[in-house]
C-alpha cells in the first residue's frame, strides 16, 4: 500500500503498548515474542492510531501539542507508519468495510 496523507493507519490490536519511564514504551508481539522501543513522539502517534486518524491529522496533533516539531516531521511520520506495517505492528483501516 501507498502512503499518503490521507492514509488511516490503525495499530495492530494484538500488541501491548508497554509505558516505560520518561515516557518511552516498548510494542510487544505476544505471538513473535518481538518487540520494538518508542521514543515519546512514537508513543503519542502510536495511541492516534485508530484508524480514525489520517496521516495529516496526525500531523496536525503533532504541530498542535508539541514543541520543536522539525519541517521534516511529516516524512518521518511515514517512515515510521511504513516501518510498524513492515513488522506487523500496525495497518490501515480498509475503506467501505
Amino acid at each position: 500500500m501507498i502512503i499518503t496523507e490521507k492514509t488511516r493507519p490503525v495499530a495492530n490490536p494484538l500488541i501491548v503498548l508497554r509505558e516505560e519511564f520518561d515516557d518511552w514504551a516498548i510494542l510487544f508481539d505476544p505471538d513473535t515474542g518481538k518487540g520494538m522501543g518508542l521514543n515519546p513522539t512514537g508513543v503519542f502517534i502510536w495511541k492516534l492510531l485508530d484508524g480514525s486518524h489520517t496521516l495529516n491529522d496526525i500531523l496536525k496533533k503533532l504541530h498542535g501539542e508539541c514543541e520543536n516539531v522539525p519541517e521534516e516531521a511529516g516524512n518521518d511520520l511515514k517512515e515510521l507508519i511504513q516501518e510498524l506495517t513492515e513488522r506487523g505492528l500496525a495497518g490501515f483501516e480498509v475503506a467501505g468495510g
